[in-house]
């Protein structure tokens, strides 16, 4: 089995606490080639990832020119669209990390140069590929939950705001807890429902604890100065079918309420959460009934099932993808629509009006 030559540009955290370490798993990937604008942190992943003629890049337009399959861009936010870009017009296949970009314009860059140099641009969702995501989805698939008309989307942490890198600057990022983890939690829900036509999105941002000197913070306590997005945002989504979806997303949040990457949903036939584990609530002869799935082989002695997290499933499909062309789990377009509703609940937010879609 041929391997992938690939290339990351962004060595922080997401590359070194998930990619780089599932690309190595899989054994499907020669990493040959690391960029980031902080030459020391490149080095450093090199040496953990890389191979024995790996180089480092300080500019990304000189990592896509190198002979790669793919490039991985795992930088903040803002520089998502440019380097996809500039990646798929250099010939290779893009794993971008989520979201897919800080605007809907910049999706729409990125969704353009796919088709225009019909290189694959991959977005990386990976909460898809768990056990209790895919289970869900073949349910809703096979039509066991009926029509689903109303969803939630829940990304809320009681007190865990990300205090390195550049989480709480906007420029860099685009916003806060919304398009951090909100993103994953609204993309489950779109694809449990496989609706993307949205009709009008009404939200709110808030501001109430990042000023806070108080804060009981898991990962130490955050600059009040330097907190310049949102410390929760909530949506209020209206799919042009009539189904809504209420969207919550927190770092910062006087609540027990906590729940992050995950989706309920309510069908005529059925209704699913993940609140405690995968659940499927259904009227069964006539009686209330609540079902859950063992997922993870716990009844058998020493088997505890397939122990791949999402992550190194997601490497092994994105494999398939460029080197076998299978089909895509996660498609750019539906990041796209992902993308403009973010955008729209913090257009609202700041408007105080509902955003219509055309």
């Amino acid at each position: 089995m041929r391997r992938l030559k690939a290339g990351i540009v962004g060595c922080g955290g997401i590359a070194n606490a998930k990619h780089l370490p599932a690309m190595a798993k899989s054994g499907l990937y020669e990493i040959t080639a690391f960029c980031d604008v902080i030459e020391e942190r490149a080095k450093e992943a090199k040496d953990r990832f890389g191979s024995e003629d790996a180089r480092v890049f300080l500019d990304y337009r000189e990592l896509v020119q190198e002979d790669l399959d793919v490039v991985y861009v795992t930088t903040p936010n803002r520089s998502h669209a440019d380097i996809s870009i500039a990646a798929m017009e250099a010939g290779k296949d893009v794993m971008c990390e989520k979201p897919m970009a800080r605007t809907y314009e910049e999706a729409q860059r990125m969704l353009e140069a796919a088709g225009r140099t019909k290189r694959v641009l991959n977005i990386a969702y990976q909460n898809r590929y768990r056990r209790d995501a895919a289970y869900l989805k073949e349910l809703c698939r096979s039509g066991e939950m009926g029509e689903i008309y109303f969803a939630k989307a829940h990304a809320l942490r009681r007190r865990a705001v990300p205090t390195w890198g550049v989480f709480l600057n906007e420029e860099e990022q685009g916003g806060g807890p919304l398009i951090d983890i909100g993103t994953h939690a609204l993309d489950l829900t779109l694809w449990m429902m496989d609706n993307y036509e949205v009709a009008s999105v009404t939200g709110a941002a808030f501001h109430k604890l990042s000023c806070q000197t108080d804060q009981g913070n898991a990962f130490g306590d955050w600059d009040p100065e330097l907190f310049k997005v949102e410390d929760s945002a909530f949506g209020f989504i209206r799919m042009k079918n009539g189904a809504v979806i209420e969207l919550e997303a927190s770092w910062a949040l006087n609540t027990l309420e906590v729940d992050e990457a995950k989706t309920s949903i309510c069908g005529t036939k059925a209704g699913a959460d993940m609140k405690d584990g995968l659940r499927i609530n259904r009227i069964h002869h006539n009686v209330p009934t609540v079902e859950k799935p063992e997922l993870f082989g716990g009844a058998v002695d020493f088997f505890s099932g397939d122990e791949k997290s999402a992550a190194d499933v997601e490497q092994e499909l994105f494999y398939r993808i460029v080197a076998d062309g299978a089909k895509q789990t996660v498609e750019p377009e539906q990041a796209a629509v992902v993308t403009r509703i973010l955008e729209a609940v913090y257009r609202s937010a700041e408007s105080g009006e509902t955003v219509y879609f055309d």
